[in-house]
């Protein structure tokens, strides 16, 4: 799958690495699925050194799980987890609107605007994978928009730790039509500039995203 003379180098690994996060991510290796590194490594076409690098780095973003004599999983996401998870978003992404009503430009603006568009589109087709990939654009713009790096690299830790679980929230009954007005009032209150209203708005948001998608969680 891959070729590269030097299977050592950081490049490899890093396509290894990538390549089983995304995996991960997209469900296409559920929880508890068992990596054997000898099988990676012959589908890749690559030593077990790339792919031992890649799995001991997945273990530590929390993606996978060794389990002593056994062998590595993919490790599953619980209740707690996810409360967690947008605890802290609520903290920083609410702080990171508060940002981008100051710093937002008229570019990033509009983008935010075309997005919604989008959302209002697709949401009212039921098409919620493409409204749930024009969530996480909406919200990157935001983040983008803050002019924060030490932001932007925490919540895209916790996105893409939390993004295997956000699909069965935007497709509970009218989670999505109620999401798309919330976003519409975050993206006013930056336009307006208001940081106060757009913190308080999009710590509400998250905070309803966290129940819609606890209560489908807890109820598979």
């Amino acid at each position: 799958m891959f070729s590269d003379s030097l299977e050592n180098d950081n490049s490899l690994r890093n396509k290894v690495y990538m390549t089983i996060k995304k995996r991960i991510l997209n469900g296409e290796y559920p929880p508890e699925f068992s990596l054997i590194e000898l099988k990676l490594s012959e589908e890749f076409g690559v030593s077990r050194t790339p792919v031992r690098e890649a799995l001991r780095q997945l273990e530590l973003d929390g993606l996978v799980h060794l389990v002593p004599n056994k062998g590595v999983y993919v490790s599953e996401i619980t209740s707690k987890d996810i409360s967690d998870v947008y605890e802290m978003r609520m903290l920083i992404e609410g702080l990171g609107s508060k940002w981008a009503a100051l710093n937002a430009t008229e570019a990033e603006l509009e983008k935010m605007k075309e997005i919604l568009d989008l959302c209002e589109f697709y949401t009212m087709k039921g098409e919620y994978l493409k409204v749930l990939e024009l969530d996480g654009k909406f919200h990157d713009i935001i983040f983008k928009a803050s002019k924060s790096k030490p932001l932007n690299l925490i919540l895209k830790q916790l996105h893409e730790y939390i993004q295997r679980a956000r699909k069965a929230s935007l497709s509970s009954p009218g989670r999505a039509e109620a999401a798309f007005q919330e976003h519409k009032a975050i993206y006013d209150a930056i336009k307006n500039r208001d940081g106060e209203s757009a913190e308080t708005l999009t710590r509400e948001h998250i905070l309803k995203a966290k129940e819609s998608l606890l209560k489908t969680f807890n109820n598979k």
